[in-house]
């Protein structure tokens, strides 16, 4: 598109810039030269005064901040025109060689990006320059700034700490900076931070020193250095926000890497996000020539041999990621996240690239427009499309700048205030913002159009032209038209079976006060989707059940009605929370009270198809990348939202039969484990800046030499909806030595603050509820011994004080999370103490007293724990967990035999679940096949009995008539090996 008209300053605007002027006139008053030059200035850049600074805080502010800079920059001429090529690195190049220090340094490039930023501002607002004049200037700028302050930080580290040198080239060694996204296509806006990812050539360490640095920690602390020199705020102002997050692992990853391990890691665990992300990765600082190698060696990384239509999927994924996101925060008006916004014209041109840019070497550029070029010019977009997309684009990006220009914000939401809307209309030359709004939406609708064609799933869009009338019979009942009778009769020929009841819930929504409360636009929303919900539950087979668990979801979402468009918008998701609340209360509560949940039944393949551990992982981590690593609560939040979305992914596909019981305690535990490892580098991570780094015995850092050890569910994968977690903190480090940081402490009480955090990340509170309950009793000494222990304490304590109980918990326990090293050490030490010869009389007392303990206190008093004549009787109950010959009583059995024969067969400690243990019993002819698969088959069908209990929100008791066989099966079994069923019994 052209550039936007010039337009004349709208009235409600003008005592904006008479502020300014004033403004400015104070501040010069004490420069009498100066005043006398702006009193000289042509009547041209007076007029673009009066208009950029009513436009723009930001150059309002500047100019009577700093009137010398101000009125320097105007009399340079820069204002009037554009720069050379090169001009903008040589003056700050200049500058900088002034420099003395690090704080000289930081003063240096905050005045000449606020010089800068002023100047673009200035041209851009008064349309003296166009779209891809501003974006290169700022992108220059960008790429001035962080090769310059690199090279000013490189040598003064060099002297501190030696040169670093490659130890197979024996070359020395330059980081290589890969600017991402906006900045390596060089389509920098307004108000952008910067993605960067540092790597060097390769290992070695420095040289002319007498304590040489390994290289890598030599670029970290320089990295470190020019992520200060460019990030940080100071009293003038910043640089370029600067974020490392899209390197590999993310704020867990070093900040380094070599090339060979930056090519390992992209060959081995590259997400599709990365790639998408790598097409525009541009060398933007340090070593060219070795960033040009670099880039050629991620090139297959990017760019695939063949025609890689999985990309389109990949794509589409991030989208749906991305509207989930939009929606969660109520972003629809972000002109770059929204629906027809910026970024799907990037996913347009970047799916043609990932698709055919492996083979077609004119698709492999950075900037987009060029990119639409080649598009149209190799046949893959019709030039009509391509025109549209490219005026849609142009459109957005100046709208973009004209948004960020006003306070030198980062933002692409609309503005609610009249002020800034009517600067924005002028900005963009219309005369209001009613009219710069209507010109907006129409470059979103077609921009969201060409989307759809592109990347949309073409499954999605079937709608018939019926569809925005489903449900219409239901809307007079809803909206109360009927009376009390034809309302209940409608309900009760629709097949409900307490109509009245119905009519009551539904007339207690519409009266309540959610509803009541409600703007237009939301009860509009209401109006359409109550209709749709009672379409549906009528075609269930309970839609009593369906109306009393969904209701009260309604009613909590009722305020923010985007979830109520959702649902009606999205049939699909629709009938799975039906389905899905009608079979389980917990579902229906779950959804109820964290209604972001319902992001999750848009993608039935995705609900019925939890993840594999190694992708838990890997997404759990993606999450986490982009948020920042100071903000605690938001990481609190996303792990919260991940463990709820996936534990009902695993509900829904227990429910709908895809998932047998063995493999919801295998999703469930790999969740869990997935969790429990983010929590340890986040604590890890925040107790090491306050503290330092604990020391090895042996003087050396440790590295983190601590592991999650679980026990019971968790420890034997056999975790259900609800189960706490039974953990045990272990350490290798020295408890004496003191920790290396600003405020040191020992060992010991290092790896006490850790476990504290790992328990306060994992139990606190929040909106979304708490992660999981912690139970630590079963550490040495339970509630009164140390929260984390040494692993020479943890072997002292099982060897010489630990009850044969607590031996029995230590068979269902494995390392979780940590150390590969330390973990490795557990597994032997609990080798060593579960496999000593015992006296098996002995062990048969112990086990048999701790289990009679255990019905007394917790079996059915009614039936003696399921032990008395009564208990098979249909008016008694049958506790499936704790009464005589169940859950409880398989477990005592297997941990009993691990105990009394693993000295002579280790092979039975190889694996913590009773299923196995109880193969491995088989194996080795402790147990006939027949009683291994007698037991191995109770247990499981108890365990899926008490799964349904769950989901049905009941406890894990059933009528006492059930399982006779399989219970007294158990029993017989239990005395079979010399075990007592009571005490003395």
């Amino acid at each position: 598109m052209s550039l936007p008209l010039l337009v004349e300053l709208p009235s409600s605007l003008v005592s904006l810039a008479e502020r300014a002027e004033q403004s400015l006139q104070t501040a010069l008053a004490e420069h009498q030269a100066l005043a006398e030059c702006v009193a000289d200035w042509p009547q041209e850049r007076r007029d673009a005064w009066r208009q950029v600074s009513a436009l723009s805080d930001f150059v309002a502010e500047q100019a009577q901040r700093d009137p010398p800079m101000f009125v320097a920059l105007a009399e340079s001429g820069e204002l009037e025109r554009s720069l050379a090529s090169g001009e903008l690195r040589q003056q700050l190049e200049a500058q900088l060689a002034e420099c003395a220090d690090e704080d000289a340094l930081g003063r240096c490039l905050r005045r000449f990006r606020n010089r800068q930023q002023l100047r673009i501002i200035w041209r851009d607002f008064s349309r003296q320059a166009a779209l891809g004049e501003t974006c290169r200037d700022l992108s220059d700028l960008a790429d001035a700034c962080i090769d310059l302050a690199y090279h000013w930080l490189y040598p003064r580290h060099c002297a501190q700490f030696g040169t670093p040198v490659g130890r197979r080239s024996g070359q020395p060694q330059h980081m290589v900076i890969l600017g991402m996204g906006k900045l390596g296509a060089h389509e920098l806006n307004l108000s952008s931070d910067i993605d960067l990812i540092f790597g060097y050539p390769e290992g070695g360490e420095t040289e002319g020193v007498k304590r040489p640095l390994d290289n890598q920690e030599f670029f970290i602390r320089l990295g470190q250095k020019l992520i200060k020199a460019l990030d940080a705020i100071t009293v003038d102002g910043f640089v370029f926000r600067t974020d490392m997050r899209l390197r590999p692992y993310g704020s867990s990853g070093a900040l380094v890497f070599s090339f060979n391990a930056l090519e390992q890691y992209y060959q081995d665990q590259g997400r599709d996000w990365e790639r998408y992300a790598m097409i525009k990765a541009r060398v933007v600082g340090g070593d060219q020539a070795a960033g040009a190698e670099l880039l050629e060696m991620l090139r297959p990384f990017v760019y695939r041999r063949y025609l890689d239509f999985s990309a389109i999927e990949a794509l589409r994924a991030m989208k749906l990621l991305i509207q989930q996101e939009v929606r969660r925060k109520g972003m629809s008006e972000n002109i770059k996240l929204g629906a027809g916004g910026i970024r799907e014209i990037e996913f347009i041109a970047q799916a043609f690239q990932l698709i055919h840019g492996g083979r077609d070497l004119s698709l492999q550029q950075r900037p987009l427009l060029k990119v639409l070029a080649t598009l149209e010019g190799q046949g893959y977009l019709p030039p009509a499309v391509v025109a549209e997309m490219k005026e849609g684009y142009e459109f957005l990006r100046y709208a973009e700048h004209a948004l960020q220009g006003i306070g030198d914000r980062q933002t692409q939401m609309l503005p609610a205030d009249p002020q800034d809307q009517a600067r924005v209309a002028a900005i963009m030359g219309f005369a209001d913002w009613t009219s710069f709004h209507e010109r907006l939406m129409h470059w979103r609708g077609r921009i969201e159009w060409h989307f759809q064609q592109v990347i949309a799933d073409p499954d999605e869009d079937e709608s018939d032209a019926g569809e925005a009338c489903v449900g219409a019979e239901w809307l007079p009942l809803w909206q109360g038209a009927l009376d009390d009778e034809a309302a209940a009769l409608q309900l009760q020929e629709a097949g409900f079976i307490e109509p009245d009841a119905a009519c009551r819930r539904l007339g207690d929504l519409r009266n309540g006060p959610q509803v009541r409360a409600m703007q237009r636009l939301g009860r509009e929303r209401l109006d359409a989707f109550i209709p749709r919900l009672l379409a549906q539950a009528v075609e269930h087979d309970k839609p009593d059940l369906v109306l009393e668990r969904v209701l009260p979801l309604v009613e909590k979402v009722a305020r923010r009605s985007a979830y109520l468009v959702l649902l009606s918008e999205n049939p699909g998701a629709l009938e799975r929370l039906i389905s899905l609340c009608a079979a389980s209360p917990w579902i229906a509560e779950q959804i109820a009270r964290y209604p972001l949940l319902l992001d999750e039944l848009l993608n039935e393949g995705r609900l019925y198809s939890p993840p594999l551990a190694p992708e838990l992982a890997a997404e759990l981590r993606e999450r986490l990348i982009r948020i920042p690593e100071e903000d605690l609560e938001q990481q609190m939040e996303a792990l919260r939202h991940f463990k709820l979305a996936h534990s009902l992914r695993v509900a829904a596909s227990e429910i709908a039969g895809t998932l047998p019981l063995m493999k919801v305690s295998d999703y469930l535990t790999w969740l869990a484990e997935a969790i429990l490892d983010q929590v340890l580098a986040l604590a890890w991570q925040h107790t090491v800046q306050r503290h330092g780094r604990p020391q090895r015995a042996d003087g050396t850092l440790c590295d983190p030499d601590f592991i999650i050890v679980g026990y019971g569910k968790v420890g034997g994968l056999e975790f259900g909806h609800g189960s706490d977690l039974d953990l045990v903190f272990i350490h290798d480090g020295d408890p004496q030595a003191e920790t290396d940081g600003a405020k040191p402490i020992d060992g010991a009480q290092f790896f006490t603050r850790l476990g504290q955090r790992i328990i306060h990340l994992l139990t606190t509170q929040t909106t979304s509820g708490a992660l999981y309950e912690v139970d630590m009793r079963l550490r040495p000494s339970g509630a009164a011994g140390l929260l984390v222990s040494s692993l020479g304490a943890f072997q002292r304590y099982q060897e010489n004080e630990a009850w044969t109980w607590e031996h029995q918990a230590l068979v269902r326990a494995r390392v979780l999370v940590g150390c590969s090293r330390l973990a490795g050490e557990f597994a032997r030490v609990r080798a060593e103490v579960l496999g000593r010869q015992r006296d098996i009389q002995a062990l048969r007392v112990e086990v048999s007293e701790m289990r009679a303990k255990m019905r007394d206190n917790l079996g059915n008093k009614n039936t003696a724990a399921g032990t008395a004549p009564n208990a098979f009787e249909a008016t008694s109950s049958f506790d499936l967990k704790q009464d005589a010959g169940g859950i409880v009583d398989i477990e005592f059995m297997v941990q009993y035999a691990a105990l009394a024969w693993s000295w002579q067969h280790p092979q039975l400690l190889e694996f913590t679940d009773n299923i196995r243990i109880l193969e491995g019993l088989e194996r080795v002819g402790l147990m006939s096949a027949e009683d291994a698969t007698l037991l191995r088959e109770v247990y499981k069908i108890y365990r899926s009995a008490a799964h349904r209990q769950a989901l049905q929100k009941q406890p894990g008791v059933v009528p006492g008539d059930q399982f006779q066989d399989e219970r007294r099966a158990v029993m017989r079994l239990w005395r079979e090996l010399g075990l007592e069923l009571n005490n003395g019994a």
